[in-house]
């Protein structure tokens, strides 16, 4: 059997971090995304997920220094979990995207949101 682990997000940018690292630059960004449906009273409730993303300089992510908070974001990638142990001993762990791809949308009409329900 073929292993998948492939993401694929289209949302705002939240937060972005920007450092060079051995000469390339690496993008560290939060990435909000939507769901959208109506609950049992057929109101809309918007769920909003904060992915932690992040983009390295190259082929796949060339806009990197033009990403800034507000921005609309295409991203592909795979998701990469790490444990580690906080202050208290307690094990945690902390998922994040690793981006192949991070394109910036330069489409300026709002995301549409379909009605799910």
């Amino acid at each position: 059997m073929e292993q998948l682990n492939r993401i694929e997000l289209r949302g705002t940018v939240g937060f972005v971090r920007q450092q060079t690292v051995n000469g390339k630059m690496v993008a560290h960004l939060s990435v909000a995304t939507n769901y959208v449906y109506k609950d049992r009273n057929g109101e809309p409730v918007i769920e909003t997920t904060w992915h932690n993303v992040t983009g390295w300089e190259g082929k796949g992510c060339p806009d990197l220094v033009k990403i800034e908070k507000g921005c609309k974001v295409y991203v592909f990638g795979r998701l990469r979990g790490q444990r580690y142990t906080d202050a208290e001993g307690i094990d945690r762990y902390s998922y994040d995207i690793l981006a192949y791809q991070l394109n910036l949308i330069e489409d300026p009409t709002p995301f549409q949101y379909e009605f799910v329900g």
